[in-house]
């Protein structure tokens, strides 16, 4: 490992740190470690720090001005996200530290939750041409990395997400919108004009093999097959659905019929009434969504295992 470290020649990356990404305080610490390994392989990281209020297309735009054609982002699976839309439609390389709670993207990607391993991948793994989702929604377009979700999945998300971080008041706030969301008619428009029409309360959209707590619910290439995973929840009720939020929804979980699995390439889906749509774990409100597959549309350095070889 040393002997790799000492014949890499120096390179500059910007290095985006989300300090309010995980479930700890030790932000200070993480990126002084995360520094001081880049400075061991020769990276020359040039540090941003995410703000709530950051325009990160302005920041990229300006770094790749300056010559920079690697840009690494430690944080979770939003952060992650955020940094991809900003990337998106240049030929400029992602890599990934992973400091956040879940890190599905990482794991999907095979890049470990430990630093220096995950560093080290910058200079030994591999660059893979990833698929993106894109979904509309109230004419407005936005890519996503791991999963866009309609329906109950959806509303539970923000204070699901807060009480995963530690705000435990808001809890009531959960159980509210459980026991208060009604079913919907749910319309899948699918390839090949199939069309599915029943109540249920969810629909999930995935690119990447593992969502929620680290569910797999894809094959390992399903980052880059050319297709999105489907799963749409008709007829659970939502003790049931409550049941997989803490479970586990996907391949590794014994079948339930009432959960109909489908690959596409693209997709219309209707709700009457309208159900609430997110795109990693962003809010885009309600109504019909279009949603398909942008085939290799981002770069990534990856782990070199098997599973994340190219076709």
């Amino acid at each position: 490992m040393e002997s790799l470290k000492a014949n890499v020649l120096p390179m500059r990356v910007k290095l985006f740190f989300n300090p309010g990404a995980g479930s700890n305080n030790d932000s200070a610490q993480q990126i002084l470690d995360i520094i001081k390994e880049m400075q061991a392989w020769k990276f020359i990281p040039e540090l941003y720090l995410i703000e709530p209020d950051s325009n990160l297309k302005e920041v990229v735009e300006a770094a790749i001005t300056q010559g920079i054609d690697l840009f690494v982002v430690c944080g979770g699976d939003g952060t992650v996200s955020a940094v991809m839309k900003a990337l998106v439609g240049s030929n400029v390389t992602l890599g990934i530290v992973p400091g956040g709670t879940q890190n599905n993207v990482a794991l999907s990607l095979g890049i470990p939750n430990d630093i220096p391993a995950a560093i080290a991948i910058l200079r030994k793994g591999r660059c893979l041409k990833i698929d993106l989702g894109m979904v509309t929604c109230n004419d407005v377009s936005t890519p996503f990395i791991e999963l866009c979700s309609v329906g109950l999945f959806s509303t539970l998300f923000p204070s699901g997400d807060d009480i995963q971080h530690g705000n435990i008041a808001k809890i009531g706030d959960f159980l509210g919108i459980l026991t208060t969301s009604p079913p919907s008619k749910i319309h899948l428009f699918l390839d090949d004009n199939q069309e599915i029409s029943e109540f249920g309360h969810a629909a999930l959209i995935s690119n990447m093999p593992y969502i929620g707590r680290n569910y797999k619910v894809g094959a390992a290439d399903a980052h880059h097959d050319g297709l999105l995973d489907v799963m749409f929840f008709s007829d659970l009720s939502k003790l049931d659905l409550i049941g997989y939020i803490l479970n586990g929804v996907g391949t590794d979980s014994p079948d339930d019929p009432r959960i109909q699995h489908y690959r596409v390439r693209e997709m219309i889906i209707d709700t009457e009434p309208s159900m609430s749509v997110m795109a990693d774990g962003i809010s885009l409100g309600e109504g019909s969504v279009q949603i398909e597959v942008q085939q290799q549309a981002l770069t990534v350095m990856v782990g070199t295992t098997e599973s994340n070889e190219e076709k």
